[in-house]
């Protein structure tokens, strides 16, 4: 066996035990509510429950997604159950049975704080409920996904300029304060919402080949491409206006990362081979330039740059997790030993670094490897997605990855 799949397998092995005995249980046993039926709201870093937190949305699908996405890849039990104990709860709460779509935040009861329509979260609604339904076969689950997808369309797509606009009101009008979070811009368009729609249509396509869904997504891979992608750095922009003038000039390594292999991944499932092709090309340009600037030389990922200069060095849990997915997803294509390289050095921090004794990940540690502690261990934003999506696509990937087989997307779940 040459030395790269030795190292695939080693990899493999020990993702597949993250998953299964740190992560998942952590959410199992740690934030699973018995009394609500559903999630703590938040976790502090020490440990904590507070339980009167606020309950959102996006952390509540990505659970859902997380769980189910566990189960389709490893046909065990007890994840199906938490996926299926996760679903009751987000449809009963978070869906509004009156004007369509899920809410944003409800409090620890189950009452709403906050109803708007964040297109986001919306998506991310999608993308757990499809994965749920490849899990469970509940075919209320892909009702719901699809009417979700409608009211995106009906509401959220600007069909003057293309693209989908940040958000709307729990009725669907229109907002004057659009942004994901306090920290984001107050402009209509990001590359944060359009990724994630991206990502969700690309799940939903999966179990439902909709002629008009299969044009939006082939769309939506074309805007990446087009009008998100800065051809000239390598990086995602963004903000936008409503125009797609770009609005921003800082960047997200870890963001840009992820991107690189969604959007291959995205049109993988579509049948169209230039796409793919341009899609692979955008994928090895943007991981050589993640790798180029991005990447310390401890192997992790640094958080932010602006005109070719990191601007801040914090490690955030996440990039880190979809370093490792981008990176050999760009070996794949290129099977360029770099990026293979990079991954294996990234889970090494991992593991040196950003374990919570838990057995989640902490949100993130400084320059001098110090953990914030003053973040969440679980919370709005801190969530099983991205560390549990790493675990999981290389368990899919495994195979192909130690034989070296030409590497075909469409030939597992996505």
């Amino acid at each position: 066996m040459d030395p790269n799949s030795k190292q695939l397998l080693h990899i493999y092995a020990e993702l597949e035990a993250e998953l299964h005995e740190n992560i998942l249980p952590f959410w199992m046993n740690r934030v699973s509510d018995p009394q609500t039926g559903g999630y703590h709201g938040k976790i502090l870093s020490n440990g904590t429950v507070v339980s009167d937190a606020a309950r959102g949305a996006v952390l509540n699908a990505r659970i859902l997604w997380t769980f189910s996405a566990a189960y389709n890849a490893t046909g065990r039990d007890e994840y199906l159950k938490e996926a299926q104990k996760s679903c009751q709860y987000f449809v009963n709460h978070f869906l509004d049975r009156q004007n369509g779509g899920v809410f944003w935040s409800i409090d620890a009861n189950g009452r709403v704080l906050n109803g708007r329509k964040q297109i986001y979260a919306q998506a991310f609604a999608i993308y757990a409920l499809s994965e749920y339904y490849k899990a469970s076969e509940d075919t209320e689950a892909i009702i719901y996904a699809i009417d979700l997808y409608n009211l995106i369309e009906k509401y959220a797509f600007d069909s003057l300029h293309n693209g989908y606009i940040e958000a709307l009101s729990q009725e669907w009008r229109g907002l004057e304060d659009l942004r994901l979070s306090p920290k984001d811009a107050n402009l209509p368009k990001s590359m944060n919402t359009h990724l994630h729609v991206l990502e969700a249509y690309t799940n939903l396509y999966g179990i439902w080949k909709d002629k008009e869904l299969k044009a939006q997504l082939q769309n939506l891979v074309k805007i990446h491409h087009e009008k998100i992608l800065n051809p000239r750095t390598g990086h995602f922009n963004l903000f936008f206006e409503m125009d797609w003038k770009p609005a921003s000039e800082h960047y997200s390594y870890g963001h840009d990362i992820e991107g690189a292999w969604l959007i291959r991944r995205a049109a993988s499932v579509i049948d169209n081979q230039m796409l793919l092709n341009a899609s692979d090309l955008k994928a090895l340009y943007m991981a050589r330039v993640t790798l180029a600037e991005g990447v310390a030389a401890d192997g992790s990922l640094l958080n932010e740059g602006l005109n070719g200069h990191v601007t801040d060095y914090d490690r955030h849990w996440w990039p880190q997790a979809e370093a490792i997915i981008g990176f050999i997803d760009a070996w794949e294509i290129s099977r360029e030993d770099s990026f293979l390289n990079a991954a294996l050095k990234n889970w090494q921090f991992i593991k040196s670094h950003l374990r919570h004794p838990s057995g989640e990940w902490w949100w993130k540690v400084n320059d001098s490897y110090q953990p914030d502690l003053s973040q969440d261990l679980a919370g709005e934003w801190k969530c099983p997605y991205h560390n549990a999506r790493l675990c999981i696509e290389i368990l899919k990937r495994a195979p192909a990855l130690v034989t070296k087989m030409p590497f075909q997307a469409a030939n597992y779940k996505n």
